[in-house]
């Protein structure tokens, strides 16, 4: 069987690089999403935006799509940033400063990085998975590596920033890696079913 054609829903580099080293060892050719392609987020959790996205890449290209939809939910502001992760604020450094700022009457920093995961064909859809990572908000970044408010949230049981860990640590206990430990097996299933 020639290795089934399966588009990512993004046109985010550093998104795309993690979703093919994470299904490396899976027989499909990965595809970016048609450029200038615009999808508007405007579901109300992680999940609904995973889901509007695969289906409207799948939609458009007429292939199967991966989306994924992830971000910080903060337990003393509410949830917040939660869906409005990447649109709190302009640049990785005012999204940080931004969430320090308000997070400071605050002791409880208790947060959780969350990522939904979809694959549809069409309108219809084959996989949904999510996954966490618990942690705190730190009072200061920590750490070089990653991006986003990696250098600000530490894994619980590890003491750790994302920003602290390397990359093979990082997609081991992060939401993301998280989440692919539970889509692997659909996947599997999926392909032995396309296959028969």
């Amino acid at each position: 069987m020639d290795n089934l054609p399966l588009i990512i829903a993004s046109s985010n580099e550093g998104k795309i690089r993690e979703f093919k080293e994470l299904l490396d060892d899976f027989p499909f050719n990965l595809l970016t999403q048609p450029i200038g392609l615009e999808i508007e987020e405007t579901g109300n959790t992680f999940m609904e935006n995973a889901r509007i996205k695969a289906i409207a890449v799948s939609k458009e290209t007429g292939n199967l799509s991966l989306a994924d939809d992830s971000g910080l939910s903060v337990e003393a502001l509410g949830g917040a940033p939660g869906i409005y992760s990447s649109r709190y604020a302009s640049s990785d450094k005012e999204r940080i400063e931004k969430l320090l700022a308000e997070l400071k009457p605050f002791s409880n920093r208790k947060a959780k990085f969350e990522c939904a995961l979809c694959i549809s064909s069409g309108e219809k859809i084959l996989i949904e998975v999510s996954g966490f990572c618990e942690g705190l908000i730190t009072f200061f970044p920590r750490g070089k590596n990653g991006f986003g408010y990696d250098p600000i949230f530490e894994v619980s049981v590890l003491g750790e920033t994302f920003a602290e860990m390397n990359h093979e640590k990082k997609k081991h206990v992060g939401h993301r890696g998280n989440a692919f430990k539970l889509l692997k097996p659909e996947l599997k299933k999926l392909l032995t079913a396309i296959k028969n």
